[in-house]
């Protein structure tokens, strides 16, 4: 959500073997992949099974600061800049779920992935249901958490569309003449305009999933829920004691829980 860029803009790093380890900024991890038609962005971190990491609106790799550390131990961790966010440039006016969703997948078939586990955080939650969608062959389980289904007051909290709505019409006739202005203004109106995903589509997504939000999150509980509800073989987690950012301000109960969604078959209830 535009709102929460603030949260993404926090400089995050580990501590690791003695040396500071700059998470999306790690020139010993990071690479470019020839995607489709841009240049993406991607740090690859430890050996296993792979895990795609998918950030949100107007962040980068730098989120997975405190998830990073925990799931190379055992995974090998692909944690990506996604299309006009960090260090993967795109020159283009406009944005979309699908066409990023449709990256991730491309992505994936450059390093040769056949497929992969999947965590995505807002907007990168909305990318994890997509790719489900769209890819169903690349991905083996996913958790998303905060993520959206449609772009108004029923599936962000009021306030915050309200918000959005007022900073639409305030900006809207700005001119925009630097590449930096014109990327930000993109990345607002993917989230203004989108996503635009009916509850019903979901019956497609085939692989286990775990739907998370916090108890105070910005999306509603209750759209949570109903995006729980579509998907056949789905969890539901609701976070006490957590806004949007769950990942982080429960990071140690994240991880545990995530990484074991991820080991453990699929039962249904």
């Amino acid at each position: 959500m535009k709102i929460t860029t603030i949260l993404y803009a926090l400089a995050f790093s580990v501590v690791a073997y003695g040396q500071q380890v700059k998470y999306g900024d790690n020139p010993a991890a990071g690479k470019y992949y020839d995607v489709r038609d841009i240049k993406m962005y991607a740090e690859v971190y430890g050996q296993g099974k792979p895990l795609l990491l998918i950030h949100g609106n107007g962040g980068s790799i730098a989120a997975f600061s405190k998830t990073i550390p925990y799931f190379s131990k055992k995974y090998k961790v692909i944690a990506v800049d996604s299309r006009a966010h960090g260090k993967t440039v795109d020159p283009k006016d406009s944005l979309s779920f699908e066409q990023m969703a449709d990256d991730f997948a491309a992505l994936l078939d450059k390093m040769h992935i056949h497929s992969a586990y999947v965590i995505g955080w807002s907007d990168g939650g909305i990318n994890a249901i997509l790719l489900a969608m769209r890819h169903p062959d690349k991905v083996i389980k996913f958790a998303a958490t905060g993520a959206n289904l449609t772009p108004d007051s029923t599936a962000l909290q009021p306030y915050l569309w309200r918000d959005m709505v007022k900073q639409y019409n305030t900006d809207k006739d700005k001119p925009r003449t630097t590449a930096k202005e014109k990327n930000d203004w993109k990345i607002f109106m993917l989230d203004y305009d989108q996503p635009n995903i009916p509850f019903s589509a979901l019956k497609v997504i085939k692989c286990p999933s775990l739907i998370i939000c916090g108890d105070h999150d910005l999306i509603p509980i209750e759209h949570t829920v109903k995006i729980y509800e579509a998907i056949p073989r789905a969890y539901l987690w609701v976070v006490p004691n957590s806004g949007h950012p769950t990942l982080i301000e429960h990071a140690a109960d994240f991880n545990k829980l995530v990484d074991n969604f991820f080991q453990k078959p699929y039962h249904k209830f």
